[in-house]
């Protein structure tokens, strides 16, 4: 039976992993390498000193109007001792062992693996090694590991280019790039961001991409969000039932609508900067001389002070012992992106190593609330010939829809919403989880996990989206009078 569970990193998967072993009883421990929570989203510019930290997770009871999602209570209060206090649970808080500044050397199985599904988990803080036994590992490092930079694929970058280049996972701020002409390679969005913020105080702005893109804002029509606008079970099933000739043509169109892109280079805030100048767009490097650029179309730019490159990331796991590490190429070779389908027990699982259309947050939230419920016994796995049937049939690599992955993994866990059921139980609500945001609350409505208020929070959730904006009273449209009738009313 799994109790003790090993989380490693306390990014996004990490804390949302934690918060769900707590929900099912399971008595976490949380491995972090870097001083602090948050992963890359935790931004820092110089390091601190590390320390272990005591953490509160709300869980959410009561009248909690926003998703039962993790968050910290409050600022993490230093922990004073040699091992960390854990399993501390009150009636409001949950408090977790959160170990900072230690990383994790090896997972490994134990002798009796097959019985007991148990690894040992050696750690190392500061000089210190501890081996630790665990009855389940949840891994939460992400894809967002290795900076990848593919110098060999741009000649002299090392050889013979005397400017700076370095990859975007090192850009911090604007000023140590003032005054300077920057080439950017990549135009996903980091690369379009960069150029964009880069543009502000860079003498020039040079953008290289080797393909065509499409510039999408993140303001839909009437000002709302892209985000809630778009991902709606609505569009998702219209891109199901019609042929994707057809949707593609009317996403096309729509992109155009806010500007051509034919007009800027692009088969895709990047259109201002190339309208006014402050950002060219380049095609793929060629080569690069000692103080240029040279590009795939013939053209040169000269005196490149700085090359960043916005090439992404690889993601490795070095830390697992070889048999299990040589059975995960990507996340294709995991079930559902998460189990490795071969073990003899399902007690390791792979959090977050997906790229969705929608938020990472939730869908690495729910990919730990099934595997925690795997642990627990509530959930069941098909046998491995089953599991390595499904793989097999994948496709996709890290990028994948949204709503399609959310909704297989919450139907795995039992908390996936029927919008049929619903059409015949609340037809109001029905209608809002149909065609409105496909938000987090959806998955709190029924299943293990259930939240009371979550109807209420789907009704509600555009007004809440809207409230921040209307910080103002804007003046009644009766109190406009035109400016000639004031002018005769003051000159009789």
């Amino acid at each position: 039976m799994v109790r003790r569970v090993a989380v490693i990193g306390a990014g996004v998967g990490g804390l949302v992993s934690v918060k769900c072993c707590l929900d099912e009883g399971l008595d976490p421990i949380c491995f972090e390498s870097s001083e602090d929570i948050g992963g890359i989203w935790r931004y820092t510019v110089m390091p601190s000193p590390g320390k272990r930290y005591r953490v509160g997770f709300n869980s959410f009871r009561g009248d909690m109007q926003l998703p039962r999602d993790p968050a910290c209570s409050r600022q993490p209060q230093p922990f004073i001792g040699t091992s960390p206090k854990h399993g501390v649970i009150t009636d409001t808080w949950c408090f977790v062992g959160l170990w900072c500044k230690t990383t994790v050397l090896s997972v490994s199985k134990r002798p009796d693996f097959t019985t007991s599904g148990q690894w040992e988990v050696v750690t190392e803080t500061g000089s210190v090694r501890e081996s630790h036994v665990f009855d389940a590992v949840m891994v939460c490092t992400g894809h967002y590991q290795e900076p990848y930079l593919p110098l060999a694929s741009f000649p002299g970058t090392e050889s013979r280019f005397k400017g700076q280049h370095l990859h975007s996972r090192e850009y911090k701020d604007v000023e140590a790039f003032r005054g300077k002409r920057v080439l950017v390679v990549g135009i996903g969005n980091t690369g379009g961001d960069l150029s964009v913020e880069l543009s502000r105080v860079a003498a020039k702005v040079f953008l290289s991409t080797r393909s065509n893109t499409w510039v999408i804002s993140r303001v839909s029509d009437h000002g709302f969000p892209c985000d809630m606008v778009s991902t709606t079970r609505f569009n998702h099933f219209l891109d199901w039932l019609l042929p994707s000739a057809l949707t593609r043509r009317i996403r096309f169109r729509k992109f155009n609508s806010w500007f051509n892109h034919t007009n800027y280079g692009l088969a895709s805030k990047l259109p201002f900067c190339l309208l006014s100048g402050t950002v060219v767009l380049k095609p793929n490097v060629k080569e690069f001389t000692e103080n240029s650029a040279v590009f795939e179309d013939g053209t040169t730019e000269e005196n490149i002070d700085v090359v960043l490159f916005a090439t992404g990331y690889n993601f490795s796991f070095p830390f697992l012992e070889e048999s299990v590490r040589s059975i995960i190429d990507d996340n294709r070779s995991l079930y559902k992106c998460v189990f490795p389908p071969q073990l003899e027990k399902p007690t390791l699982a792979i959090i977050g190593l997906i790229q969705l259309t929608g938020s990472i947050m939730v869908g690495s939230e729910m990919q730990a609330r099934w595997v925690t419920g795997v642990f627990a016994g509530w959930n069941k796995l098909p046998p491995p010939n089953r599991m390595m049937a499904d793989v097999l049939k994948r496709k996709e690599n890290l990028k994948m829809s949204f709503i399609s992955y959310t909704d297989e993994i919450a139907a795995c866990a039992g908390v996936k919403p029927s919008v049929l059921r619903l059409l015949l139980t609340d037809p109001q609500l029905a209608l809002a989880v149909f065609f409105g945001p496909c938000s987090p609350y959806q998955f709190r409505l029924v299943g293990r996990g259930k939240w009371s208020g979550a109807r209420a929070a789907i009704l509600t959730q555009w007004q809440r989206t809207l409230k921040p904006l209307r910080s103002r009273e804007p003046e009644p449209w009766g109190c406009l009078v035109p400016i000639h009738l004031l002018l005769l009313f003051h000159q009789g």
